[in-house]
């Protein structure tokens, strides 16, 4: 499944209502750490196609939902289950880390 992107208008939909896990990954197009985790988040993406979703959130273009995370650092991936935070990491992480994340 691709990288969904999560905007205000469709979070209630892809992330509130969503009945399998969302990691949602917070970056910006000038954060360096976040042009790093883009691939894997990308193969995140593919390897939990059915059991769970994964979205960006660009925090420039989404000021709102950056907001109300209380996003201070980029990238700060934040996994949702049931409409609540589960996990949350700021920084670069390994794969393993994150698909763990979302079992």
């Amino acid at each position: 499944m691709a990288v969904i992107t999560i905007t205000k208008e469709n979070y209630e939909e892809e992330v509130l209502k969503s009945p399998v896990p969302v990691m949602l990954d917070f970056w910006a197009t000038w954060c360096g750490p976040c042009r790093m985790l883009s691939p894997i988040v990308d193969e995140v993406a593919n390897e939990v196609e059915g059991r769970a979703k994964v979205g960006k959130i660009d925090v420039d273009a989404q000021p709102e939902l950056a907001k109300e995370f209380g996003i201070m650092t980029v990238p700060t991936i934040i996994v949702m289950k049931n409409g609540e935070i589960a996990s949350r990491e700021s920084g670069v992480r390994p794969k393993q880390v994150l698909l763990e994340k979302l079992n």
